[in-house]
């Protein structure tokens, strides 16, 4: 198995709505982590904000195919909250002055091992923790 990366929720949508300019970076992460060159870790949060969208407009259809297709992409984990995710997270939130999903989202990657964290969030590059790669 390949290194671990942590993923933001925009790269999912990116790739699930085909986003013109980034879907083709993306797509070749999700290939690297189908084919177990990298192993893809997503925070559980992230799934309620990536749900939240289609079950807005009324299309749960699209959102269980959203929620099948991550649950069991090969090599992804997501990750519950636990006390080291929620400590982190507050430790991340009090250092940098950060959202809570995004505190969540990068405490389960530190917590999970990765040693990249993947986003299009400018305002997290100031986190140290992580080396945090934008697109």
């Amino acid at each position: 198995m390949g290194q671990i990366i942590g993923l933001d929720t925009g790269i999912f949508v990116y790739l699930l709505e085909k986003h013109r300019m980034y879907f083709p970076i993306v797509e070749e992460y999700f290939i690297q982590i189908q084919a177990g060159k990298l192993s893809g870790v997503f925070a559980s949060i992230g799934m309620i904000e990536l749900l939240t969208g289609p079950k807005q407009l009324g299309k749960f259809d699209i959102a269980n195919q959203y929620r099948d297709l991550l649950t069991s992409f090969p090599n992804l984990s997501i990750i519950d909250l636990n006390e080291t995710v929620i400590d982190v997270s507050s430790d991340l939130r009090a250092q940098y002055h950060i959202t809570t999903p995004d505190a969540i989202h990068l405490a389960s990657a530190i917590y999970s091992g990765a040693n990249k964290f993947i986003t299009n969030d400018k305002a997290l590059k100031k986190v140290k923790e992580i080396n945090v790669v934008l697109l």
